[in-house]
């Protein structure tokens, strides 16, 4: 694991290692004094505080104080992290469309940023995005499985957007959860939420659903296994390997986990 810190730095110092390891898919952690404001089915506001901002590649971003074990505010997994520096502040943004939450965090000091490359490779790879996964599949449907036929892409439900939609070789309905890197038990869970969508519009046709991604965590597996939900490991088009780089359920508006 490697990671690159900034002690007490200005807020555009800050911005640069946020925008960089956001687009490159890494931790971080921000600690300093911050307002937290958020906006969606509920609405709820922080004042001044020393807390630790903690914002995942997988979209999740967790806001902490000295006390307990649960954040004071939270972003479930696939949401969008954005940074800025604005009023001479140093501001975090993370939000999502469905349903449309946004929690905002405004840093008026910053004592520390970390960006962290975690991995399990001894290596960094660089791979494609997860719209290159998505035209991968396309491409070769056979990736997935033999006999898949795709039919659609964020097909909407009623719990979301379905990143691809269509039918085996049995004619059974099959959703089709993406993922560009490896991922935990909370991308099992959103699959497990888009089948049980589906099956409510298909009863009793066997609504199948695959977890695609590069590869998924022992936990992952384990609860895919417990949902009868399925695993295909695809790699996004890879641009190159052994190489570094220079360079986001609903959270309550209060304390959640």
């Amino acid at each position: 694991m490697s990671a690159t810190a900034l002690h007490r730095p200005t807020h555009r110092d800050a911005l640069g290692l946020l925008e960089a390891a956001f687009g490159d898919g890494r931790l971080v952690t921000v600690f300093g004094r911050c307002t937290v404001d958020y906006d969606g089915r509920a609405s709820s506001e922080l004042g001044p505080g020393d807390r630790l901002v903690v914002c995942k590649p997988d979209g999740t971003i967790l806001v902490h104080t000295d006390e307990n074990r649960k954040p004071v505010n939270w972003q479930p997994p696939g949401c969008v992290h954005r940074a800025s520096v604005r009023d001479g502040r140093l501001r975090i943004r993370s939000e999502r469309s469905a349903p449309d939450e946004r929690l905002d965090v405004g840093f008026e000091r910053v004592e520390q940023v970390t960006a962290y490359e975690v991995s399990d490779r001894s290596d960094l790879r660089l791979t494609g995005s997860e719209e290159d996964l998505r035209q991968r599949i396309l491409d070769d449907p056979a990736l997935v499985e033999a006999g898949f036929e795709p039919t659609a892409t964020e097909r909407e439900t009623t719990a979301g957007p379905v990143d691809i939609f269509g039918g085996d070789d049995a004619g059974r309905p099959v959703v089709v959860e993406l993922k560009r890197r490896r991922v935990g038990p909370s991308a099992a869970s959103q699959l497990r939420r888009y089948v049980e969508a589906v099956d409510e519009e298909f009863p009793d046709e066997g609504v199948r659903g695959l977890l695609v991604a590069p590869s998924v965590t022992d936990r992952a597996a384990a609860l895919l296994e417990e949902l009868d939900l399925e695993f295909v490991p695809v790699e996004p088009v890879q641009t190159g390997s052994s190489a570094q780089t220079d360079s986001p359920t609903r959270s309550e508006p209060t304390t959640s986990e």
